[in-house]
């Protein structure tokens, strides 16, 4: 059973960083394409970012490139996300996914998300 949970988030205000991470288990992580989404209050989730299970490839939505990295480490079964220069549209809770298809289609396993808020 597809396990994912994250962690990482919190209120900031507008300009400043965190990173968010996702601790993945129940797949071959090694093997698994993952991303990152968020949904908004009253908005429908949207696709973040993604790195490829190939070594090197990522790939970002508009809203956030430049600002957002996204990261893993196989050995822990983790990826991450580093957010710098957060806007209050970035507002949202972020959850971690394994992609089904490459890069934004993620398989139907979802965790309890992480909140993210940041003030103006």
């Amino acid at each position: 059973q597809v396990q994912l949970v994250e962690s990482g988030g919190g209120l900031v205000q507008a300009g400043d960083s965190l990173k968010l991470s996702c601790a993945a288990s129940g797949l071959t992580f090694s093997r698994s394409s993952m991303g990152w989404f968020r949904q908004a209050p009253g908005k429908e989730r949207e696709f973040v970012a993604a790195i490829s299970w190939k070594p090197g490839i990522t790939y970002y939505a508009d809203s956030v490139k430049g600002r957002f990295t996204i990261s893993r480490d196989n050995r822990k079964n983790t990826v991450y996300l580093q957010m710098n220069s957060l806007k209050p549209d970035d507002t949202a809770v972020y959850y971690c996914a394994a992609l089904r298809s490459w890069p934004n289609v993620a398989y139907d396993y979802w965790g309890q998300g992480t909140q993210v808020t940041v003030s103006s």
